[in-house]
């Protein structure tokens, strides 16, 4: 019986995963890979079918008592949050009156959102690549962006209204924790160090052959534009995706206490960590 292994079609982690889907980094079971949009991933947890997976950070924070989460393989630094954007400028004190689309109501855009403006009710979730043309349709008034999209926005005349990495990383001194890669407790023991070793040796192979990977990216991404695709790794893959360290780690459990304090989950574990 294969592991159920998950993962999204952006090409941060398509640079990261080639190697093992590949085989270029061999994994000591065989797996059955499932790729979709970062909310899929987080549904697909909630409905325990996924063993080891991509996770929005606050997605993980709502299933540590049945994932536990990887050294290797997050997205996390300086410069990469979400992005508020709009087709006018909007005033702070008027935001919270708005119509405003995010990336699914599980990624951790949307809870740095509710952070950043806990009055902000209007909230339309949607599929991450879609959020530009709503804004320019009018079907909403601003929207939290990710992924590509950070790239591509100003090209089709929208305006940024707040870097929410940008925000947070003036707020509390910490990089910015967007997404993780988690195994199911009840295996991680037989599995998580084995598949955690081979997950960060699939990162570093990737940064040694980054050729390599470029047509297993070029299947899923949703922009083929090489720059963007090179700007997209650039910004998400880094020290922090080969491991947390003590800097990644102390970030999470910042954006963990975070989402306490907000209500957004509703208890603390201390073994978030394999």
């Amino acid at each position: 019986m294969p592991l159920e292994l998950a993962f999204s079609s952006c090409p941060n982690d398509t640079f990261m995963f080639n190697a093992i889907v590949s085989g270029a980094v061999p994994v000591a079971w065989p797996l059955g890979v499932r790729i979709g949009d970062i909310e899929e991933l987080n549904q697909w947890a909630f409905a325990g079918e996924t063993d080891i997976t991509k996770l929005s950070f606050f997605a993980y924070f709502q299933l540590a008592d049945q994932y536990v989460m990887l050294n290797s393989g997050a997205a996390l630094g300086r410069g990469c949050g979400p992005v508020i954007i709009s087709r006018r400028p909007i005033p702070e004190d008027e935001l919270k009156n708005m119509r405003v689309a995010v990336p699914g109501l599980n990624t951790t855009a949307f809870l740095l959102f509710k952070t950043y403006c806990p009055k902000c009710t209007k909230l339309v979730p949607m599929l991450f690549s879609e959020i530009e043309q709503a804004i320019i349709t009018g079907d909403v008034d601003a929207g939290v962006i990710i992924h590509e999209t950070r790239f591509t926005y100003q090209l089709r005349g929208l305006q940024k209204l707040v870097d929410l990495g940008e925000w947070w990383e003036g707020t509390t001194g910490h990089p910015i924790p967007l997404g993780c890669i988690a195994i199911k407790r009840d295996m991680a023991v037989d599995v998580g160090t084995e598949f955690e070793r081979a997950l960060k040796s699939s990162v570093e192979h990737a940064f040694s052959n980054r050729g390599d990977a470029y047509p297993f990216i070029r299947k899923h991404a949703k922009e083929l534009d090489q720059d963007v695709i090179d700007a997209h790794i650039d910004l998400y893959v880094n020290d922090f995706s080969i491991s947390l360290g003590d800097a990644g780690q102390k970030a999470v459990r910042h954006l963990y206490r975070a989402a306490y304090r907000a209500g957004l989950v509703k208890s603390l574990r201390n073994d978030i960590f394999l």
